[in-house]
């Protein structure tokens, strides 16, 4: 059992030392994914719009084909008013010239509301660009900087996960299920050790009879305030050297 219970602290002492250099990235993790998604979301954006762009085009090369066809019919149409023989024919060939000048007002009028589509989406791309550039030259200053701790560390920490994947293998599969339970509702410290009668987690006291057993090192203990894994300060001592 002092085994176990030294296995427990000697991995709460590896992922302390791993949680410190954790902290020395600070935000910057945060930072780098939060302008990676604003930057992606922004580029996103600029898609869409080139697309709607690109659609437009597409829609009013159809429409001025369209009325080119158009206008040669109404050419046509017009040409055979000089030749008609009775007032139906007559009739048929004005509804014919009337349908399609309407047809070229709609595909006209449509092309101008495109080309003002065309604009605002030039317009909103003009400024979504400097924003994008901006967030692209924020994230690879925030990168180099987290680059650069991570290379100043990843020495030690390379050799500090090694050195826990040795130790997880020697702990039991439920022992180390507990402790990551509590490891994640305590923010990390998962295993705490008696000092002065106290839980070095919470600081709050340890029941005399409870210290008594604790110090024997032969059953696993949890705080009774702060449900942290407790170990003796005789372990602690053991582990830290």
């Amino acid at each position: 059992m002092q085994n176990r219970l030294t296995t427990l602290y000697k991995l709460q002492n590896i992922d302390d030392q791993l949680d410190e250099l954790e902290e020395l990235r600070g935000d910057l993790p945060l930072t780098v994914n939060d302008l990676t998604s604003r930057m992606t979301e922004i580029k996103d954006q600029i898609a869409e719009k080139e697309n709607i762009k690109k659609e437009a085009f597409e829609t009013q090369k159809i429409n001025e084909d369209e009325i080119e066809r158009l206008k040669k019919s109404l050419k046509k149409f017009k040409s055979q008013l000089f030749q008609v023989r009775n007032n139906k024919e007559y009739d048929a060939l004005t509804k014919e010239i009337d349908h399609s000048e309407k047809l070229i007002e709609e595909k006209q009028n449509e092309n101008m509301e495109l080309e003002l589509h065309v604009e605002k989406m030039k317009f909103d791309i003009e400024e979504l660009t400097p924003k994008l550039e901006e967030l692209q030259e924020e994230l690879k200053e925030k990168e180099t900087e987290l680059k650069k701790i991570i290379r100043t560390n990843e020495k030690e920490e390379a050799k500090l996960r090694e050195q826990r994947e040795k130790i997880v293998e020697q702990i039991k599969r439920n022992d180390y299920n507990i402790y990551m339970r509590i490891r994640k509702a305590k923010g990390g410290n998962a295993v705490a050790y008696v000092s002065r009668g106290a839980c070095s987690g919470c600081h709050n006291m340890v029941p005399p009879q409870r210290l008594i057993e604790i110090r024997t090192n032969k059953r696993l203990f949890v705080c009774e305030s702060c449900g942290r894994i407790l170990v003796s300060g005789q372990i602690a001592d053991a582990v830290r050297g």
